[in-house]
């Protein structure tokens, strides 16, 4: 039986493209300049991805500013102290809030998958932002003659924008990154904020039919920036009830980093729906150890004793890179991981078949 293997997203940027991202915020370059490196970027990174033997890529979000904040790069209406993001090493990730009305995307990721299917005649994944991680944009003082019900309406138009834009132009399967899904539950045990994040990404998931929610997929995971989590600690048993009631296809989730696995492969069982498929992480992004193809096949036939074979795929725990300037990991480490993902997948689908 063949099993699916998809990537999740990002892999780390060359330094050149690191450097001359820290130039242009200097103005030391021009937009041109920087625009020929995330050309040369991406097509490297496309080429790399090609050698692993990946049936599906995406572009490594080479020239995303991050994975969480490019539907607004470039806006003007923007104050930096919104919510603070803080990960288990003591480094933090800031989210900026907007300071008027109304809320438009400067940016749709269709941008990113043209840019890359221009590159490949492989299938390509897209990623794009979750409709509640950009819903912690709006202050909590709110805004003069915008109120946040307008923002939400405003907000549910363009995320849904955003992927039917995506599809459109191709998409193999686009991706929901949701990784605030278990940091919520660590702001707000009572689950209130988790159920309130599912309702507003259902809201956007509802304007798409059946058909097209089998090419839509959900990430989630604890973080992964700087080889540090923000919610590792969370149980997936908080957390998998609720996100499996998300109407989507797909589910990616982290797993390669979980220590009881046979916890989490049980609470997968036990709620997965019948419509929707799970790819677990078999790569752990944040250990700079290469896992090898054998012991990736063992953890695709322990995963699946529990779940059966046509709800089964494989990916990695996260984005490599998923913030431009997060560079704890190397872009060959990253490579020989997704590789090893490949052959892994390979060598269970033999032992199976």
């Amino acid at each position: 039986m063949k099993i699916r293997t998809y990537p999740v997203g990002s892999v780390p940027r060359p330094k050149y493209l690191v450097d001359a991202l820290g130039a242009y915020a200097q103005q030391q370059i021009n937009e041109n300049e920087l625009q020929q490196l995330f050309d040369k970027a991406l097509k490297e990174t496309i080429q790399r991805f090609e050698e692993t033997g990946s049936p599906v890529i995406t572009d490594g979000e080479q020239t995303k500013p991050s994975f969480a904040t490019y539907p607004i790069s470039g806006i003007k209406n923007l104050s930096p102290n919104g919510v603070v993001i803080p990960f288990a090493d003591g480094h933090t990730r800031q989210l900026p809030k907007i300071t008027t009305g109304p809320f438009h995307y400067t940016t749709y990721a269709e941008g990113y998958l043209k840019r890359a299917k221009r590159l490949t005649s492989l299938p390509v994944k897209q990623a794009v932002i979750s409709v509640s991680a950009i819903s912690l944009l709006y202050p909590q003082e709110g805004i003069e003659n915008y109120s946040h019900e307008q923002f939400i309406n405003d907000l549910v138009n363009e995320a849904e924008a955003d992927i039917r834009k995506c599809l459109n132009a191709g998409a193999h399967l686009v991706q929901i990154d949701f990784t605030e899904g278990r940091l919520a539950l660590k702001l707000d045990p009572s689950k209130n904020l988790l159920k309130s994040f599912i309702d507003l990404n259902n809201k956007v998931l509802s304007r798409f039919s059946e058909e097209e929610r089998k090419k839509i997929g959900v990430h989630s995971c604890p973080g992964g920036d700087h080889d540090s989590t923000h919610s590792a600690d969370i149980s997936y048993a908080d957390l998998l009830p609720l996100l499996f009631e998300l109407n989507a296809g797909n589910f990616f989730l982290e797993y390669a980093g979980e220590k009881n696995k046979q916890d989490v492969l049980q609470c997968i069982k036990e709620n997965l729906r019948p419509n929707q498929t799970v790819f677990i992480g078999v790569t752990n992004v944040i250990n700079p150890r290469i896992e090898t193809p054998e012991e990736i096949r063992d953890t695709i036939l322990e995963a699946a004793e529990k779940i059966s074979l046509q709800q089964l795929g494989t990916t990695d725990d996260c984005g490599f890179s998923p913030f431009a300037d997060d560079v704890s990991t190397s872009r060959d480490t990253a490579f020989a991981k997704i590789k090893a993902r490949v052959e892994g997948t390979k060598l269970a689908e033999q032992k199976i078949s």
